[in-house]
């Protein structure tokens, strides 16, 4: 395997898993919070309605990678790194997603490009983590569990 190759699989491979992670958290406290704030009492709304907010934007990131993951491995089914870009320009064209470049771009700057939606997920996770434990503390009155 060319390098180019072992680079798109790895991204693919990457991407793939930082995906499914963040989806998977995102999660957790959808299923722990109505538990939670059951029996404890129920927290404002409208930190509710946020928090389902930036849940779904962490979902739909997380489905973007996913895309993105699929777009780097048919990019590395290809011989040569200008055919396996050229095949996802052409794939990304013809369902109208993005308009033929004059120059298309290479590896590098698409995978820069993944790493800033990587960035942008964990943010909205952070702070939807963030959300979610402010609700608790505010659902428990500052008591701790126990």
């Amino acid at each position: 395997m060319t390098q180019w190759k072992t680079v798109a699989s790895a991204t693919a491979r990457n991407l793939g898993r930082n995906s499914i992670f963040c989806g998977l958290i995102t999660l957790l406290p959808l299923i722990a919070g109505p538990v939670t704030a059951g029996y404890r009492g129920f927290a404002p709304m409208l930190g509710w309605l946020l928090m389902f907010v930036l849940c779904g934007i962490v979902l739909a990131l997380a489905i973007h990678l996913l895309f993105d993951a699929l777009l780097f491995r048919l990019a590395s089914s290809h011989e040569t790194e200008a055919a396996g870009l050229a095949a996802v320009d052409d794939l990304l064209s013809r369902m109208q997603l993005r308009k033929p470049d004059r120059t298309p771009r290479g590896l590098e700057r698409r995978i820069a490009g993944s790493r800033r939606i990587i960035w942008q997920q964990r943010f909205a996770l952070v702070l939807y983590l963030v959300i979610f434990a402010v609700l608790q503390l505010n659902a428990s009155g500052g008591q701790p569990p126990c």
